[in-house]
């Protein structure tokens, strides 16, 4: 079994801490947005440890819509290449755990549909967009083959 390395990031590390002691009931809103929360874990692609991100909650059908916005910053979240090497991932979203995989969307169609999902979800991803000179990567995690929702 690989090691856990909580985020450095103090309020991360929190979160996920909060999130998974209480079994998905605490911890399950963004920082102070109020707005749903999921935890991936995922595996680091230059330690192979095992990482844990909450992400806003953004559904599409029975998949998830993972947005690597990182507030607009100029470079992607450093779990967008954990995403890119190791598509095999855990999603907790509350008290559901279900194993799936992610890709990155390219397709301009399904990349617009997707991000207006995002948006409307949490509008400030609009406004991360403008800030920012990369295009912001978009996800889609989808159920394992044989695994139920």
């Amino acid at each position: 079994m690989k090691d856990y390395i909580p985020s450095p990031r103090k309020w991360v590390a929190d979160q996920v801490d909060l999130y998974e002691k209480s079994g998905g009931t605490e911890g399950i809103t963004l920082r102070d947005t109020g707005l749903p929360c999921i935890i991936i874990t995922h595996i680091g692609w230059k330690t192979g440890a095992i990482r844990k991100t909450p992400v806003m909650t953004v559904k599409d059908g029975s998949n998830y819509v993972l947005v690597a916005s990182i507030g607009g910053a100029p470079k992607n979240p450093l779990w967008y290449y954990n995403l890119k090497k190791n598509p095999l991932v855990e999603i907790r979203d509350r008290t559901n755990v279900y194993n799936m995989k992610v890709r990155e969307v390219h397709d301009q169609e399904e990349r617009q549909r997707l991000w207006s999902l995002a948006v409307l979800a949490y509008p400030p991803y609009k406004n991360y967009q403008e800030r920012t000179e990369r295009l912001i990567p978009v996800f889609i995690a989808e159920l394992l083959e044989g695994e139920e929702k």
